[in-house]
């Protein structure tokens, strides 16, 4: 007796997941927000579910593999779940700056050059997973944070407890990204590039591939350094507004 399996592809299941999440927030959660907040908001809730859970995960695929733990080794099943994971994440958003704000170039620019990396590494090389997902952790650690801050951020002008929060969370995140952004992810991208530069994955992870990986990552660090920097400027800014009024 033959029996009929229906498979359906985990992308395809992360994607309508993820959609499914940002309706609901745009519907849902922030419905009585302004539009443009809304829709801000809930794609700020779409990356809380995708942040943590990828991190969790990718560490857990790093970790589980029976693969050899190197830049170069064959992708695990589990870590090609996480790469789907992220990739149907980063669609949805996509969609979301292409439909809303067409002409934010510079996230429409990152979510493509990401895209581009998880794409070669889950459909095209199939190896390698082991460096883009130890990027992936340390590119969403900060996650939860930052959409808190973020949302806090939008409703601080309308609600006296968001403007607190903000006012609360900001020294901490930015010194907490400042930390993983400047320091952690660019001494691991040296870590990676060292590895692949001495040519012992060329046979597995062509030449131009990795080195099209390292110009999206170091352009991504940099874009979070540059946006980092402009906050901690804001930050500090009024205070010395403040001490020039005082001393004069």
């Amino acid at each position: 007796m033959e029996t009929n399996c229906f498979y359906i592809p985990d992308l395809l299941v992360f994607l309508v997941g993820f959609l499914l999440v940002y309706i609901f927030g745009y519907i849902g959660v922030f419905r009585g927000w302004g539009s443009k907040q809304q829709q801000e908001a809930s794609s700020c809730l779409i990356s809380l579910a995708h942040g943590t859970p990828a991190v969790l995960m990718a560490i857990h695929a790093i970790l589980s593999t029976e693969q050899p733990r190197i830049f170069s080794s064959a992708n695990s099943t589990r870590q090609n779940f996480v790469l789907e994971f992220s990739i149907a994440y980063f669609l949805v958003d996509l969609l979301h700056y292409l439909v809303f704000f067409p002409n934010d170039f510079l996230f429409i620019g990152h979510h493509l050059g990401t895209l581009y990396v998880l794409i070669t590494c889950r459909y095209v090389v199939k190896h390698g997973a082991m460096a883009i997902l130890g990027i992936l952790v340390l590119a969403e650690v900060t996650s939860a944070c930052q959409n808190i801050w973020s949302l806090a951020s939008a409703r601080k002008k309308d609600e006296p407890t968001a403007s607190k929060l903000h006012q609360f969370m900001s020294p901490p995140f930015y010194a907490f990204y400042s930390t993983v952004r400047g320091i952690l992810a660019p001494l691991f991208l040296y870590e990676i590039g060292v590895f692949y530069s001495s040519g012992v994955a060329d046979n597995v992870i062509p030449r131009l591939v990795w080195i099209s990986w390292m110009i999206v990552v170091v352009a991504g660090i940099l874009g979070s350094m540059l946006w980092i920097l402009n906050l901690w400027m804001e930050l500090f800014r009024p205070r010395s507004h403040l001490e020039q009024k005082i001393v004069s």
